[in-house]
């Protein structure tokens, strides 16, 4: 059952959100708050005296403290609430990508469009609930292992005015399109305002890896490393990518660690290879013409 905290400076506006989310079965206690300030006062207060915040559905335009600034300052939080955007603005989308917000839901709010953001922020208290209940029952080294690990990111994309929400873990790889990066799910591709380097940094530690100017893999997705005649390529999914000479050693390294331990931190020496290494043709196939 989830205790959420409803945001918006227009009351009926915020009357109707508090009503929709109290219908909810899933939603045990609603709290409501005008703006921003008074916002920050109430999960100041609901931590200090211990009370659960599961969620904050934060209205963006408002005098002040606006969503988007409120939303920084809860993910400063150890333990941050989860964030859902509801505005009339289309436009903050990457600004709720760069927080990590959970969904972001548009004016006027459907009831079904709501439900599907209470079932993400749900998703979302499920897991670090078993995060927490894994990090508690391990050994000392697990548990400091479980602590570090990186949660799941929200990664929003817009097409044609709707804005979807794409989580980190589905994602197989990305493709560098100038400015913009291409991430490829096993069911579709999606293109966002990022460049590659930038996810490079972001997701180093999520068991993302370089092989290539043009690809970012996940290393978990890896099936086949293919090595001969001075060329590499991995299989992720259905594709072959290739695998740079600048890049090779370091993939070997990461590929040859255990699943757990899978970081992206430079290479070390005297690695193996992942899989049995097999013969390639002097090309391989690289349909998108990248180099």
């Amino acid at each position: 059952m989830l205790h959420v905290l409803a945001v918006d400076d227009e009351v009926p506006a915020l009357e109707e959100l508090a009503y929709l989310l109290r219908r909810d079965p899933r939603v045990s206690e609603v709290w409501t708050a005008t703006d921003g300030a008074q916002a920050l006062l109430d999960i100041d207060r609901a931590l200090e005296e211990g009370r659960p915040l599961d969620a904050v559905f934060l209205d963006i335009g408002m005098p002040g403290l606006d969503g988007v600034a409120i939303a920084r300052v809860v993910s400063r939080f150890a333990r941050p609430p989860t964030v859902v955007f509801v505005t009339a603005h289309e436009d903050h989308a990457v600004d709720a990508f760069s927080l990590h917000a959970a969904d972001y839901v548009l004016k006027p709010v459907h009831p079904e469009r709501l439900a599907e953001a209470v079932r993400r922020v749900a998703a979302a208290s499920h897991r670090a609930g078993d995060t927490a209940e894994r990090t508690a029952a391990s050994p000392p080294e697990e548990a400091a292992q479980a602590a570090s690990g990186p949660p799941d990111e929200v990664i929003c994309v817009e097409l044609a005015g709707v804005t979807r929400f794409v989580q980190r873990s589905e994602v197989l790889y990305a493709e560098a399109h100038g400015d913009y990066a291409r991430l490829h799910t096993p069911s579709a591709t999606h293109l966002v305002r990022t460049s590659l380097t930038a996810l490079e940094e972001r997701w180093g530690d999520a068991g993302f890896v370089r092989i290539h100017r043009t690809y970012l893999v996940a290393l978990r997705q890896v099936r086949e490393l293919r090595m001969g005649a001075g060329q590499a390529c991995v299989r992720v999914g259905d594709e072959l990518l290739p695998v740079s000479r600048r890049h090779i050693r370091q993939v070997r390294d990461l590929l040859a660690r255990p699943a757990g331990t899978r970081r992206s931190e430079g290479p070390r020496p005297g690695a193996v290879p992942a899989t049995a290494a097999q013969s390639l043709p002097r090309t391989f196939p690289d349909r998108r013409g990248a180099r």
